[in-house]
C-alpha cells in the first residue's frame, strides 16, 4: 500500500509529510513489515494557524474557536499532503491511505500518572474530503481507553523495524535505546532479536520545548529555536540549578509515563527563568542550562529504568540538529556508563530521523486498515494490544477495502 503519514508535534514548528510504500505483515506467518520512503518534507505552519495553535495551548479560546480550529488545521494538513505528493511527482490518486496524527492540544495526566484523556485536532474527514484519500486519524484515544498512556506510539515502529542484532557493539545482551527528541523526549528500549524480552518505552521529559521557550524569551521573540545551538554555546551551565531542576518529580516517576506541555509548561519555564536570574545567570547561561537539562534527564532515565545494558543510542527528532545538546548527551552517557556509548543518527539505520514520526503514522494507518494492533502494551501500559485509529472514508475507500 502507498501511505502518506502526517505529523505535527509538541513544538508545532511544521507539518511533516512522509509518503511510503508499505508491505508485509507483523506476524509469525508474515514476511515482516517493510517500508520504502518515496518522499518527505516539512512544511512550516502558516503564521496565523501557528498562532492559533499556541493560543489553544494556553487555554485561550471558546468552544467555537476549538471547533473551527479542528477544521482549519485539517485544511492545512490536506494541503501539505497535496503539495508534497505533487513536488515528488506522485499522483494523489496513487495514495491508498493517509495517516494523520493531528495536533495535540491536551494530554490529560492525573496526579498518579494515569492518562485520563487526550485530544488531537485536525479533522480526518476534512483531509479525506479534500484529497479523496481514505484517512485514518485520532490514534491515541484507543490506547488511552484501554488504560494506556496513549504514547509513545512510535514504539510500534521501533519494535517492528529496529530491534538490534545479538551482541551489538560487542555488548553481551546489549539493548538499543531509540531516543526521539522532539518537543518532548521519548525513548524505546529494544532487546536484541535473540532475547525473549518485551520492549519498554516512555517519555523521558522535555526535549526542545523548554529550550525553544528560553530562546524565544531571551531573543525577545525574534528566534523560535536555537539554531545550531548558538545561544547555548555562548553560555555556561549552572550546575546547582541543573541539579535542582532534575529533582522534578516526573523524572523519578517509574514508567509507563507520558508528559507534555501541560507539565513542562510556559508557567514552569517562567519559574525556571526567574530561578536562573536570581542566581545571576546570564540569558545565554539560562539557555545552556535548559539545553543540558534535556540531555541530563535522558541519561538519568536510562540509569533508572533501562531494562538491560545499553549498547547503542539512536537519536531522532529536531534535537539531533542541536550540536550543543548532542555533545552534552554524548558526554553524560560516557560518565554514567563508564564508556563511550555509540550515539548514532537514525539515518544510519536506513530511516530518516526527520521523517520517522510521520512514517510511524503512515505505518499506524496501514496497520489499522489491516485490522492489526498499533500499540505495544509493554510500552504504553495498555491492558491489551488494540487497533488504533478512526477511519474517514475517501473516494477510494471501496477500492482500498476490496484490495486488502
Amino acid at each position: 500500500m502507498r501511505v502518506a503519514g502526517l505529523m505535527s508535534g509538541t513544538s508545532a514548528d511544521g507539518v511533516d509529510v512522509a509518503i511510503a510504500d508499505i508491505t508485509g505483515l507483523p506476524s509469525p506467518q508474515g514476511e515482516g513489515v517493510h517500508i520504502q520512503m518515496l518522499a518527505f518534507a516539512t512544511l512550516p505552519w502558516p503564521e496565523a494557524e501557528r498562532a492559533l495553535i499556541f493560543d489553544l495551548f494556553a487555554g485561550r479560546g471558546t468552544p467555537a474557536d476549538l471547533c473551527r480550529a479542528n477544521f482549519r488545521l485539517a485544511e492545512v494538513f490536506a494541503d501539505a499532503v497535496q503539495r508534497v505528493a505533487a513536488d515528488a511527482g506522485l499522483p494523489l490518486s496513487s495514495l491508498d491511505l493517509i495517516g494523520s496524527h493531528g495536533q495535540t492540544l491536551w494530554h490529560d495526566v492525573a496526579g498518579d500518572g494515569r492518562v485520563t484523556s487526550t485530544l488531537q485536532i485536525g479533522e480526518p474527514a476534512v483531509i479525506a474530503a479534500r484529497t479523496g484519500v481514505t484517512t485514518v486519524g485520532d490514534f491515541r484515544v484507543a490506547d488511552v481507553a484501554m488504560g494506556g498512556q496513549g504514547a509513545p506510539l512510535v514504539s510500534i515502529f521501533d519494535w517492528l523495524l529496529l530491534r538490534p542484532p545479538p551482541d551489538l557493539h560487542g555488548v553481551a545482551g546489549g539493548w538499543r535505546a531509540v531516543q526521539n527528541i522532539g518537543g518532548i523526549g521519548n525513548v524505546t528500549f529494544l532487546p536484541p532479536v535473540d532475547l525473549d524480552a518485551a520492549p519498554l518505552a516512555f517519555d523521558t521529559g522535555p526535549g526542545n520545548v523548554l529550550i525553544d521557550w528560553a530562546v524565544r524569551f531571551v531573543s525577545g521573540g525574534e528566534l523560535t529555536y536555537d539554531q545550531d545551538g548558538r545561544l547555548a554555546g555562548q553560555g555556561r551551565v549552572i550546575e546547582p540549578l541543573l541539579m535542582r531542576w532534575l529533582s522534578h518529580p516526573y523524572f523519578h516517576q517509574p514508567p509507563p509515563k507520558t508528559t507534555g506541555r501541560e507539565l513542562f509548561s510556559v508557567q514552569l519555564a517562567e519559574a525556571m527563568r526567574r530561578e536562573a536570574e536570581a542566581m545571576g545567570a546570564r540569558p545565554a547561561d539560562f539557555v545552556a542550562t535548559v539545553t543540558v537539562l534535556t540531555a541530563a534527564s535522558i541519561v538519568d532515565a536510562y540509569a533508572r529504568f533501562a531494562p538491560g545494558p545499553i549498547a547503542e543510542v539512536v537519536v531522532a527528532g529536531g534535537g539531533v540538529h542541536n550540536p550543543v545538546l548532542m555533545a552534552a548527551l554524548r558526554a553524560r552517557l560516557a560518565v554514567q556508563f563508564g564508556w563511550e556509548v555509540p550515539l548514532i543518527p537514525h539515518d544510519a539505520l536506513g530511516f530518516s530521523a526527520d521523517a520517522k514520526e510521520a512514517l510511524t503514522f503512515a505505518l499506524l494507518a496501514y496497520l489499522c486498515a489491516h485490522g492489526l494492533p498499533g500499540n505495544v502494551p509493554a510500552c504504553t501500559g495498555a491492558k491489551e494490544a488494540v487497533v488504533l485509529g478512526k477511519i474517514a472514508p475517501g473516494r477510494n475507500y471501496r477500492r482500498v477495502i476490496l484490495d486488502l
